[in-house]
This record gives structure tokens, C-alpha cells and sequence, in this order.
């Protein structure tokens, strides 16, 4: 049996411990079965996603393989008509009609193998075409049934369990904690404030004291059962949180609780002191915190000179924290030499390979394989779908294995480990990491507790 055979066969029977998704409940999918109800208007797929209710072969392109679709000329008007409007008003079909010529030009990148995979794999359909489409909408109606996401991530996609970041509330009180382990979000807690989300917490907030036991009952309520923290706000500004003091951040505060608009120099001072109080309380419940880093999702609106800063940025974030392990995810693409070199100089600093594999396989393959030669294989995470669809971690569950399997063989080919290194460091990989990293334990009997 040749090497790559035999890793292969490895890395196809091990189950990953998935470490990053955005997964909405099943029980909310599960109200959407039959539904006709009209979506909001087309700005981004964000808040489309997020309101879209049927489950339809539109959806599974709803998040990232549109943003490909569009990158191919697919106008806004051609999005209203397949994403924008009720079922009956345009049909499958005709749908599809719209979004094929957009398919044959961006069908060969990552997004798109990881769907046509995902239409191969779970929907038994070869290839998308207007004469399948109809099939996959009725097979998607017949699949959404109570227990269906376990049944994709543990049969199809070859999961144990995920871990999700939700997208549109600081921490889901999830039907199946075994399953979908949550993150806590501190995005609104720190450097997109919402101060709506004091009303839980009893506390009408006014002043920064009032908003640090704002933050101290949201870990108090969720961090026992939480996974990880998880900030994103690389999206909205650099990543360079230097400390601020309390007495300096207490009038910003004030202001803000007191209807007047900040500055952005404010406003980033502001979320500089919260942001580091929230690390701070990491440390207190021995939470890793999981970063954004690198490339944006969506069309139009990347800022790569600010990408390109935020290795950098970091440093003086992760050596003020030492007693913080920090997951740095995506890889940083397309910076992502910068991770390597913080990965192998930082002892808490952590790489999650989570959306990479369909960003670019090929680059995130050369990323793993020179990382494994320069980091202690005990820091990478390789699989996280990113995804808000379960359906579609199927195809990106694939790439990564596919991706894993290339390196871990390339690196026995060329002489630099035995086999049996290479096992032992998929095993890694794939979900030993994860297991020493988070409190699978922990988080379980919290949920028992409640």
C-alpha cells in the first residue's frame, strides 16, 4: 500500500473535532419546513443568511460560495431574483437559470468545490444542473428532520462535534450541548457595544463599573458551559488592543451610555479597555479566546493594508496576556507566513486552520505542511467549516481531509518523518489538539448542572 494510501485511509476513519461554525439551532431550521415567506432585501449576506427561511438549493450558496458568484459578475438585481423573493415568485429553475453562467465561471474555486462536493456527497447529484435542481430542493424538505444535524456531521461529514460562534446573540442556549458546544461572544461586550444587551443582567448601565458587571454576569451566566471566547471585530478595525485605563475609559463610557456619539479614537480607546478586561476574565474562567484574523467574507470590502497588520498587532496583545491562550484562526491568508512565526515564538498562541481549506486549498496546504516543520504540531486546529448551513460542512469536511492527507504523505515522500510520525501528528491534527485544549468535560457537566 503506498503511502498516501495508507494515510489516507487514516485520516478518512478519524473523526474531526470541529472548532469553528456559526450554526444556526436545528429547531429553528426545523420551522422553516414548507415555509414561503419573503426574505429581507439584498445588502449582504449576513443579515440575508440570517433571515432567509426555506430550505431550498439557494440557501446552501447563500454564504461564501455567493460571494464567489458575485466576484463573477453576478449583479444585485440577479441576487434579489434568486435570494430576495418568495419561493413562488421565481421558480427553482428559473433560479438556477440566473445563477449558471456565474456557477461555470467561479465553479473552480474552494467555495464552490466544497458545494459540489456537498451536492455529490449528501444529495446523491453529480453535478449541479437545471434538472437537479428541484431534486435537491425536495431531498433538502424529506433531510431537515428532528436529529438531522447530527446525523450530517457525524455520518456525512465525519464530525464528533462543533463548536459554534453565534452570529446573532452572545451565546446559544443550545437543544444539544453534547453536540454544539458554544463559544461565548465578547464582540458586543467590548468593541461593537450594544448596551441592549445589559437587560438580561438586570443592570441599566451608566457607568463603566456598571458595565464591567455587565460583562461579569454574562461570564458568570454563560463561561461555565461556554468552550471559548470568540471576537471578530478584525472586521471593523486593526487589532492593536494597548491598554487602557479604567479611570481613562470611565468618561468615554458615560458619554456613550448618555446618548452622545464617540469619536473613533474614543470609541477604539474604549474597546481597547473592555477588550482587555475581557481577556482578563478569560484568564479568571480558563477559557481559550479565539480570534479573527485575515482574509473578510463577503465582496467589495477588504481592507488588506489593515489585514496586513494584525500578526503584528498581536504581539504586544498576546505578551500582556500570558496566562491567555490565544487561537488565532484562518491562518491570516493571505499573510499567513506571519502565523507561523507567531505559532513557533509565542508559547500561547494557538493556529485554527477553520475556513482556510476553502479560502485557497492549495495554500492552506503549503501553509500546514512548512508549518509542521517549524511549529510544535500540538498548536493547530484543522477543521472548522465556518458555516451557518450544516449541509454544506459536508464538502469542506472533504477538502480538509483531502488537504491533510496531501501534506501528511508529502511529508513522509520527502523524507522528513516516518509514517508512523505522521499518524501519530494527524491523530493531532484532526482532534487530539482539541481535546487537550478545551474542557469538553467541564462544559458538559455545567450544562448538566443548569
Amino acid at each position: 500500500m503506498s503511502v498516501i494510501s495508507s494515510i489516507g485511509e487514516f485520516v478518512e476513519g478519524t473523526l474531526f473535532i470541529d472548532t469553528h461554525e456559526h450554526l444556526i439551532e436545528e429547531s429553528r431550521r426545523l420551522e422553516w419546513r414548507g415555509k414561503d415567506a419573503p426574505v429581507p432585501p439584498f445588502d449582504s449576506w449576513m443579515p440575508l443568511f440570517l433571515g432567509y427561511q426555506r430550505n431550498d438549493w439557494p440557501y446552501l450558496f447563500l454564504q461564501y460560495a455567493l460571494d464567489d458568484l458575485l466576484s463573477a459578475g453576478m449583479t444585485a438585481e440577479e441576487t434579489h431574483k434568486v435570494f430576495g423573493l418568495s419561493r413562488n415568485e421565481v421558480s427553482s429553475r428559473q433560479k438556477w437559470r440566473i445563477v449558471e453562467p456565474y456557477y461555470e465561471r467561479a465553479k473552480n474555486t474552494g467555495y464552490l468545490q466544497a458545494l459540489r462536493i456537498t451536492f455529490r456527497e449528501l444529495f446523491e447529484e453529480e453535478e449541479v444542473y437545471e434538472s437537479s435542481v428541484e431534486r435537491v430542493d425536495q431531498k433538502m424538505e424529506k433531510l431537515v428532520q428532528k436529529g438531522y444535524y447530527k446525523k450530517i456531521l457525524h455520518d456525512h461529514a465525519g464530525v464528533e462535534s462543533a463548536q459554534v460562534n453565534a452570529l446573532d446573540q452572545i451565546f446559544y442556549e443550545t437543544e444539544y450541548p453534547d453536540l454544539l458546544f458554544q463559544d461565548l461572544s465578547f464582540v458586543a461586550l467590548s468593541t461593537e457595544l450594544d448596551l441592549a444587551i445589559a437587560e438580561p443582567a438586570g443592570i441599566e448601565p451608566s457607568s463603566i463599573d456598571d458595565w464591567h458587571a455587565v460583562i461579569d454576569w454574562h461570564f458568570e451566566t454563560y463561561g461555565p458551559r461556554a468552550i471559548a471566547l470568540k471576537n471578530q471585530s478584525a472586521y471593523v478595525r486593526r487589532l492593536n488592543y494597548v491598554p487602557v485605563a479604567k479611570q481613562e475609559a470611565a468618561p468615554l463610557f458615560a458619554r456613550l451610555a448618555n446618548g452622545q456619539s464617540l469619536s473613533v479614537e474614543d470609541s477604539e480607546a474604549l474597546g481597547n479597555h473592555l477588550f482587555n478586561y475581557c481577556l482578563d476574565k478569560a484568564a479568571e474562567y480558563k477559557l481559550p479566546v479565539k480570534l479573527h484574523t485575515g482574509y473578510y467574507a463577503g465582496v467589495n470590502n477588504m481592507p488588506l493594508d489593515r489585514l496586513r497588520r494584525n500578526a503584528g498587532d498581536l504581539c504586544p496583545v498576546i505578551q500582556a496576556h500570558p496566562d491567555v491562550k490565544f487561537i488565532l484562526m484562518h491562518i491570516g491568508y493571505p499573510y499567513q507566513d506571519e502565523y507561523i512565526a507567531l505559532a513557533k515564538h509565542y508559547s500561547n498562541v494557538y493556529i485554527d486552520l477553520c475556513w482556510a481549506w476553502i479560502i485557497n486549498p492549495a495554500a492552506s496546504s503549503r501553509f500546514l505542511k512548512e508549518a509542521l516543520l517549524a511549529v510544535p504540531a500540538s498548536k493547530f486546529f484543522t477543521f472548522g467549516g465556518d458555516y451557518i448551513s450544516v449541509e454544506t460542512i459536508v464538502g469542506h469536511a472533504r477538502l480538509a481531509r483531502e488537504g491533510i492527507t496531501r501534506v501528511l504523505s508529502d511529508l513522509v515522500n520527502e523524507g522528513y518523518f516516518s509514517e508512523s510520525d505522521t499518524l501519530e501528528m494527524g491523530q493531532r491534527l484532526m482532534r487530539g489538539n482539541a481535546l487537550e485544549m478545551f474542557d469538553f468535560e467541564g462544559a458538559l457537566a455545567a450544562w448538566s448542572a443548569d
